[in-house]
């Protein structure tokens, strides 16, 4: 019992974290967005629901095209995932406490640390070992059925949305393609971290372990 609350309260957290994240980065859009929120500013911007809406749509229709192709990386963790980061991400905005853009270099500050807690909600939630996300599910689906590497996927995958995104009309600028190179140290620094910490909370040995 003390190891499942240790994980879904990791899980949880750091999905709460992650909508935090999400709802800085969408105050300073302009700079550039990861590209799958790029992709959902976009399906906000042509069809109106909130940001928050989109991600759980397209969290949703990844889930169920990898339950197609190959259900080894759907969990309850996914759903969660799926359903919880965009409404997350709405409440924080509809609270009305995150500063608004200043057009100025203060705004990339603000972008930075929409990134770092970004990478600590991944790393947090990840370490609870509940499951994979809808989007990580997804480029691990890929990888498995192209017999890509992760990475490969992950790029491929990435790139895709990404222009979709674009043509969309979805906010692609240069901070766009620093994302991941911003975004991965933290998330693999920070996963190793909270991984430790778990297993001193909980010795209970974890019966599910992320593909990273």
């Amino acid at each position: 019992m003390r190891d499942w609350i240790i994980r879904y309260t990791f899980f949880f957290m750091g999905l709460l974290l992650f909508g935090l994240g999400n709802a800085l980065a969408f105050k300073v859009k302009y700079l550039g967005l990861h590209p799958w929120e790029v992709l959902n500013v976009a399906f906000w911007q042509k069809f109106g629901l909130t940001v928050g809406s989109w991600s759980v749509i397209t969290g949703l229709f990844l889930v169920g095209v990898s339950w197609f192709m190959h259900r080894k990386y759907i969990s309850i963790g996914t759903f969660l995932n799926a359903l919880l980061i965009g409404p997350f991400m709405d409440f924080f905005l509809w609270l009305d406490i995150l500063p608004d853009k200043t057009g100025s270099w203060i705004d990339y500050t603000y972008l930075l640390m929409a990134i770092v807690i970004g990478g600590i909600a991944g790393g947090m939630y990840v370490a609870g070992g509940i499951g994979a996300g809808p989007r990580d599910g997804f480029m691990l689906t890929i990888s498995d059925r192209t017999k890509l590497s992760v990475s490969k996927a992950r790029i491929m995958v990435e790139s895709v949305v990404l222009v979709i995104g674009w043509l969309m009309g979805g906010p692609v600028f240069v901070v766009t393609f620093f994302y991941t190179l911003l975004f991965s140290p933290i998330f693999q620094y920070t996963l190793k971290f909270f991984v430790n910490m778990r297993e001193k909370l909980s010795p209970a040995p974890a019966t599910q372990k992320a593909k990273v």
